[in-house]
Order: structure tokens, then sequence, then C-alpha cells
């Protein structure tokens, strides 16, 4: 009887640890971000500068942006609102560009427009570097 009695306690005991595992779900374990946000946002700054290459790292980067914009802090947020206009902006240099290359004009506005977007990129990766936000990120310019 002593021996039931100690194998019901095991077998207890057994279930007791069956449950605690059961406390690591998902519900109540938080998954953990493999790249935080302003790790996604240094990727589109390197996804940007990558596009003058390959040209779909670009597009890759803008995507990102859009859809990190929302939930990302006032910071970050203010990275993605300069990342992508610097997008947007730098591909209607390079349509106009492309559209005048028939005339001088268009090289020189694609050299203004390459020039342009790599300033923003350099800049914008700084300023995320020291965790500081674009003091403009709507501006034309550089964002100061």
């Amino acid at each position: 009887m002593a021996k039931k009695a100690t194998q019901k306690k095991a077998e207890a005991a057994k279930n007791d640890k069956s449950k605690d595992i059961g406390l690591m779900s998902p519900q109540n374990n938080p998954t953990k971000m493999i790249i935080d946000d302003s790790g996604l946002a240094f990727a589109v700054y390197i996804l940007y500068l990558l596009g003058y290459f390959t040209g779909i790292t670009a597009i890759i980067g803008v995507i990102i942006a859009y859809f990190q914009a929302r939930s990302a802090n006032h910071l970050i947020r203010s990275h993605y609102t300069f990342q992508i206009r610097t997008f947007w902006i730098g591909f209607g240099y390079l349509l106009i560009g492309l559209l005048l290359l028939s005339l001088a004009v268009g090289v020189l506005i694609l050299l203004w427009g390459f020039v342009w977007s790599v300033v923003r990129n350099v800049k914008g990766l700084l300023a995320l570097n020291r965790n500081d936000p674009i003091a403009n990120p709507e501006s034309w310019m550089f964002g100061d």
C-alpha cells in the first residue's frame, strides 16, 4: 500500500513537471525579435546604398520602411519617413534625368540625384548611429 502511494506521488510529480512545460507556450513567453527597429532602419540605409549596384535592394528597403513606420517609436519613425522620401524623390530625379538624357541637362540631373541620395543616406546612417532623430524628415534636402 505504501508502494502505491509512493508511485502515485511520483506520477503526480511527473504531471506537475509536464504542466510546467506548458508555461513555456508562446502566449506566456513572448518571442524575441531577431532585429530591433534601429537595426531594421540601419538595414534600409544599407539596402539603399546597395541599390546603386542592384536596384532591387532599394525597392526592398522602401517596402520595409513602409511596413515598419507605423509601429516604430518617434526616433525611428523619423528615419523611416526620411528613407521613404529619399526613395521617392530619388526615383523622381532618376525618371526626370533619364527623360532629359538626350539633353545635356539630363546628365546633370542624374549626377545631382546620385550625390543627393548618397549624402542623405550617409547623414541618416550617422544620425541613427548617434540615436538622433532626423530633424526634418520631410525635407527635400538633407533633413536639417
